[in-house]
């Protein structure tokens, strides 16, 4: 008998430890989270914050143009790698912006929404400019903790970055000929 005493706490246990599991890996949803007022920002585990995307900004300077990239909370991970063509995440559609070289913008964990889905990014969801190197601005995703910018150029573009504080922001340069 002890071998059949045995079984059953063996599968006692296993059916405990499989329940458990399974209550660990059920997904996190937004309905799941707290609701939050707009512009604040997204609680994704105890004592974590999901840093927030609320704005992008333009601007022409002497010897480059500058993107500026405004964060809620703290600073995501950032990359920039060249592309061929701009998409927007989800869909795959090409992004409608002049220009024959681009440059993506990964920031991860970010979010451009707060808990309840409410949108929280002011800035341009897809903008021509004029600039002199820098043609065009798109956000191109905003889904499961990455945020996805796109800009576009007609020339090769010459760029470096940086990330400030207080308040936090990602900033791209991009040179170009003295305009001054």
């Amino acid at each position: 008998m002890p071998n059949i005493r045995h079984r059953r706490l063996v599968a006692t246990a296993t059916g405990v430890a499989l329940a458990l599991g399974a209550g660990l890996a059920v997904p996190v949803t937004a309905s799941a989270a707290p609701v939050r007022a707009a512009g604040q920002p997204t609680s994704v585990t105890p004592g974590f914050t999901t840093p927030l995307v609320v704005n992008a900004r333009t601007g022409a300077h002497c010897t480059y143009d500058r993107l500026v990239i405004d964060i809620q909370g703290t600073m995501p991970t950032t990359s920039v790698k060249r592309v061929p063509v701009l998409r927007y995440d989800g869909s795959g559609r090409r992004v409608p912006l002049p220009g024959r070289y681009f440059l993506e913008i990964k920031l991860t964990p970010a979010a451009a929404h707060d808990a309840a889905g409410h949108n929280v990014y002011k800035g341009p969801k897809l903008k021509r400019l004029t600039l002199p190197k820098l043609k065009g601005i798109a956000l191109t995703g905003d889904f499961e903790g990455v945020v996805t910018f796109g800009t576009a150029f007609h020339t090769y573009p010459k760029y470096t970055t940086k990330k400030l504080h207080h308040p936090e922001r990602f900033v791209l340069d991009v040179q170009h000929a003295n305009v001054c």
